[in-house]
Protein backbone atom coordinates (compact mmCIF):
# COMPACT_ATOMS: atom_id res chain seq x y z
CA UNK A 1 0.00 0.00 0.00
CA UNK A 2 1.51 3.26 -0.94
CA UNK A 3 1.61 6.19 1.65
CA UNK A 4 -1.57 8.20 -0.12
CA UNK A 5 -3.61 4.99 0.20
CA UNK A 6 -2.94 4.55 3.33
CA UNK A 7 -3.34 8.16 4.34
CA UNK A 8 -6.93 7.40 2.54
CA UNK A 9 -7.95 4.34 4.16
CA UNK A 10 -6.90 6.47 7.96
CA UNK A 11 -8.96 9.25 6.58
CA UNK A 12 -11.64 8.99 9.81
CA UNK A 13 -8.91 8.42 11.98
CA UNK A 14 -6.99 11.66 10.85
CA UNK A 15 -10.71 13.35 11.25
CA UNK A 16 -11.49 12.26 14.57
CA UNK A 17 -8.31 13.91 15.75
CA UNK A 18 -9.32 17.20 14.07
CA UNK A 19 -13.07 16.77 15.39
CA UNK A 20 -14.22 17.56 12.18
CA UNK A 21 -16.03 15.19 9.61
CA UNK A 22 -15.48 17.02 5.56
CA UNK A 23 -18.00 16.36 2.80
CA UNK A 24 -15.30 16.66 0.43
CA UNK A 25 -12.38 14.54 2.13
CA UNK A 26 -9.69 14.95 -1.28
CA UNK A 27 -9.39 18.75 0.80
CA UNK A 28 -8.38 17.27 4.05
CA UNK A 29 -5.86 14.79 1.81
CA UNK A 30 -4.47 17.51 0.31
CA UNK A 31 -3.63 19.62 3.17
CA UNK A 32 -1.12 16.72 4.41
CA UNK A 33 0.34 16.30 0.97
CA UNK A 34 3.69 17.99 0.98
CA UNK A 35 5.32 19.61 -2.48
CA UNK A 36 8.76 17.28 -2.16
CA UNK A 37 6.12 13.81 -2.28
CA UNK A 38 4.19 15.60 -4.96
CA UNK A 39 7.80 15.52 -6.80
CA UNK A 40 8.48 11.98 -6.18
CA UNK A 41 4.74 10.98 -6.91
CA UNK A 42 3.27 12.85 -9.91
CA UNK A 43 2.28 9.03 -11.21
CA UNK A 44 0.15 9.10 -8.13
CA UNK A 45 -1.03 12.89 -7.33
CA UNK A 46 0.06 16.38 -9.14
CA UNK A 47 -1.18 18.43 -6.27
CA UNK A 48 0.60 19.47 -3.24
CA UNK A 49 -1.10 21.86 -0.30
CA UNK A 50 0.71 25.14 -1.28
CA UNK A 51 -2.37 26.98 -2.30
CA UNK A 52 -4.41 25.55 0.70
CA UNK A 53 -1.40 27.02 2.78
CA UNK A 54 -1.95 30.88 1.13
CA UNK A 55 -5.56 30.38 1.91
CA UNK A 56 -4.88 29.27 5.51
CA UNK A 57 -3.15 31.88 6.36
CA UNK A 58 -5.76 34.86 5.98
CA UNK A 59 -8.46 32.47 6.96
CA UNK A 60 -6.52 32.10 10.57
CA UNK A 61 -5.74 35.20 10.59
CA UNK A 62 -9.78 36.74 10.06
CA UNK A 63 -10.93 33.89 12.23
CA UNK A 64 -8.51 35.23 15.36
CA UNK A 65 -9.10 39.17 14.66
CA UNK A 66 -12.62 38.28 14.48
CA UNK A 67 -12.22 36.08 18.45
CA UNK A 68 -10.40 38.69 20.04
CA UNK A 69 -12.67 41.57 18.46
CA UNK A 70 -15.59 39.72 20.26
CA UNK A 71 -13.05 38.47 23.41
CA UNK A 72 -11.52 41.91 24.22
CA UNK A 73 -13.76 44.81 23.80
CA UNK A 74 -11.99 47.33 25.91
CA UNK A 75 -8.73 46.36 23.84
CA UNK A 76 -6.99 49.47 21.15
CA UNK A 77 -6.13 48.15 17.87
CA UNK A 78 -2.38 48.40 18.42
CA UNK A 79 -2.98 45.60 21.18
CA UNK A 80 -5.06 43.32 19.05
CA UNK A 81 -2.51 43.66 16.27
CA UNK A 82 0.23 41.96 18.54
CA UNK A 83 -2.08 39.03 20.29
CA UNK A 84 -3.28 38.05 16.44
CA UNK A 85 0.57 38.26 15.06
CA UNK A 86 1.53 35.90 18.48
CA UNK A 87 -1.18 33.56 17.57
CA UNK A 88 -1.38 33.29 13.91
CA UNK A 89 3.03 33.06 13.73
CA UNK A 90 4.71 30.31 12.41
CA UNK A 91 5.99 28.75 15.63
CA UNK A 92 2.41 29.03 17.16
CA UNK A 93 1.20 27.25 13.75
CA UNK A 94 3.94 24.31 14.76
CA UNK A 95 2.96 24.29 17.74
CA UNK A 96 -0.99 23.74 17.30
CA UNK A 97 0.13 21.05 14.56
CA UNK A 98 2.13 19.13 17.47
CA UNK A 99 -0.98 19.43 20.04
CA UNK A 100 -3.28 17.44 17.62
CA UNK A 101 -1.08 15.25 17.20
CA UNK A 102 -0.90 15.40 13.26
CA UNK A 103 2.45 15.01 12.39
CA UNK A 104 2.81 11.55 11.23
CA UNK A 105 -0.35 12.02 8.59
CA UNK A 106 1.88 15.02 6.55
CA UNK A 107 3.40 12.98 3.35
CA UNK A 108 6.92 13.38 2.04
CA UNK A 109 9.31 12.71 0.00
CA UNK A 110 12.27 10.73 1.15
CA UNK A 111 14.73 13.37 1.38
CA UNK A 112 12.28 15.39 3.43
CA UNK A 113 11.66 11.82 5.47
CA UNK A 114 15.51 11.17 6.01
CA UNK A 115 15.52 14.56 7.70
CA UNK A 116 12.79 13.60 9.92
CA UNK A 117 11.22 16.65 7.76
CA UNK A 118 7.55 15.70 10.10
CA UNK A 119 9.34 17.81 12.96
CA UNK A 120 10.14 20.73 11.09
CA UNK A 121 8.57 23.52 12.41
CA UNK A 122 8.20 25.49 8.97
CA UNK A 123 6.92 22.24 7.11
CA UNK A 124 4.18 21.94 10.70
CA UNK A 125 3.28 25.14 10.51
CA UNK A 126 2.93 25.35 6.53
CA UNK A 127 0.34 22.21 7.08
CA UNK A 128 -1.73 23.27 9.87
CA UNK A 129 -2.43 26.74 7.91
CA UNK A 130 -3.14 24.01 4.70
CA UNK A 131 -5.75 22.59 7.08
CA UNK A 132 -7.66 25.92 8.28
CA UNK A 133 -7.88 26.50 4.49
CA UNK A 134 -9.21 23.10 4.10
CA UNK A 135 -11.69 23.51 6.73
CA UNK A 136 -12.74 27.10 5.44
CA UNK A 137 -13.60 25.99 1.94
CA UNK A 138 -15.41 22.53 3.40
CA UNK A 139 -17.48 23.89 6.24
CA UNK A 140 -16.83 27.99 5.97
CA UNK A 141 -16.01 30.40 8.40
CA UNK A 142 -18.04 28.81 11.36
CA UNK A 143 -16.20 25.45 10.95
CA UNK A 144 -12.49 27.01 11.36
CA UNK A 145 -13.92 29.30 14.21
CA UNK A 146 -15.56 25.89 16.01
CA UNK A 147 -12.12 24.32 15.57
CA UNK A 148 -10.47 26.77 16.89
CA UNK A 149 -12.34 27.34 19.90
CA UNK A 150 -12.23 23.27 20.45
CA UNK A 151 -8.49 22.88 20.49
CA UNK A 152 -6.92 26.01 21.45
CA UNK A 153 -8.84 28.29 23.61
CA UNK A 154 -6.23 27.77 25.90
CA UNK A 155 -3.92 28.87 24.01
CA UNK A 156 -5.86 31.92 23.38
CA UNK A 157 -6.06 32.60 26.94
CA UNK A 158 -2.80 32.41 27.84
CA UNK A 159 -1.58 34.90 25.21
CA UNK A 160 -4.22 37.51 26.49
CA UNK A 161 -2.77 37.16 30.03
CA UNK A 162 0.60 37.14 29.16
CA UNK A 163 1.13 40.85 27.12
CA UNK A 164 4.01 40.65 24.49
CA UNK A 165 5.00 44.26 26.17
CA UNK A 166 5.25 45.43 29.28
CA UNK A 167 3.03 48.08 29.12
CA UNK A 168 3.41 48.72 33.39
CA UNK A 169 7.20 48.52 33.51
CA UNK A 170 7.62 51.17 30.43
CA UNK A 171 5.11 53.57 32.24
CA UNK A 172 7.05 53.34 34.98
CA UNK A 173 10.52 53.71 34.01
CA UNK A 174 8.92 57.21 32.22
CA UNK A 175 7.30 58.09 35.72
CA UNK A 176 10.45 57.26 37.74
CA UNK A 177 12.66 59.47 35.01
CA UNK A 178 10.21 62.35 34.40
CA UNK A 179 8.70 62.84 37.84
CA UNK A 180 10.88 60.56 40.08
CA UNK A 181 7.69 58.64 41.40
CA UNK A 182 5.86 55.41 40.23
CA UNK A 183 2.43 55.24 38.65
CA UNK A 184 -0.41 54.92 40.61
CA UNK A 185 -3.32 51.75 39.85
CA UNK A 186 -7.05 52.09 41.41
CA UNK A 187 -9.46 49.66 40.20
CA UNK A 188 -12.52 52.02 39.12
CA UNK A 189 -14.86 49.45 38.66
CA UNK A 190 -15.93 45.40 38.26
CA UNK A 191 -18.51 43.73 37.10
CA UNK A 192 -19.84 40.83 35.83
CA UNK A 193 -20.30 36.85 37.07
CA UNK A 194 -17.90 35.59 39.90
CA UNK A 195 -16.26 33.08 36.63
CA UNK A 196 -16.14 36.24 34.09
CA UNK A 197 -15.46 39.27 35.76
CA UNK A 198 -14.35 42.80 34.09
CA UNK A 199 -12.01 45.38 35.75
CA UNK A 200 -12.10 48.69 35.08
CA UNK A 201 -8.40 50.52 36.01
CA UNK A 202 -7.68 53.80 36.10
CA UNK A 203 -3.59 54.88 36.22
CA UNK A 204 -2.08 58.01 37.80
CA UNK A 205 0.86 60.15 37.71
CA UNK A 206 0.69 62.70 40.80
CA UNK A 207 -3.14 64.36 40.57
CA UNK A 208 -4.04 63.54 36.86
CA UNK A 209 -5.35 60.59 35.61
CA UNK A 210 -3.08 59.29 32.59
CA UNK A 211 -4.72 56.13 30.94
CA UNK A 212 -7.70 53.53 31.75
CA UNK A 213 -8.39 50.13 30.41
CA UNK A 214 -9.92 46.99 30.92
CA UNK A 215 -9.78 43.40 31.35
CA UNK A 216 -10.86 40.01 32.73
CA UNK A 217 -7.98 40.13 35.49
CA UNK A 218 -6.47 43.57 37.51
CA UNK A 219 -3.69 42.57 35.76
CA UNK A 220 -4.90 42.83 32.25
CA UNK A 221 -6.60 46.02 33.00
CA UNK A 222 -3.59 47.61 34.32
CA UNK A 223 -1.68 46.66 31.44
CA UNK A 224 -4.58 47.84 29.13
CA UNK A 225 -4.46 50.84 31.41
CA UNK A 226 -0.27 51.65 30.95
CA UNK A 227 -0.98 51.30 27.08
CA UNK A 228 -3.52 53.71 26.81
CA UNK A 229 -1.34 56.09 28.90
CA UNK A 230 1.76 55.24 26.89
CA UNK A 231 -0.11 56.37 24.03
CA UNK A 232 -1.11 59.84 25.03
CA UNK A 233 2.03 60.55 26.58
CA UNK A 234 3.44 60.11 22.45
CA UNK A 235 0.55 62.23 21.13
Amino acid sequence: MTPLEDLKQNIHQLEDRIGAVFENKDLLLLAFVHRSFVNEHRDQIDQHNERLEFLGDSVLGLAMADHLYRRLPDHQEGQLSQLRSRLVDAASCAKYLLKLDLGSFILLGKGERLSIGSTKSSILSDVFEALIGALYLDGGISSVRSFIAAHFDEEVEEAIGTPSHNYKAELQDYSQKRFQKPPSYRVVEEGGPDHAKTFHVVVSIGEGDLGKGSGSSKKEAEQAAAYDALGKIEE
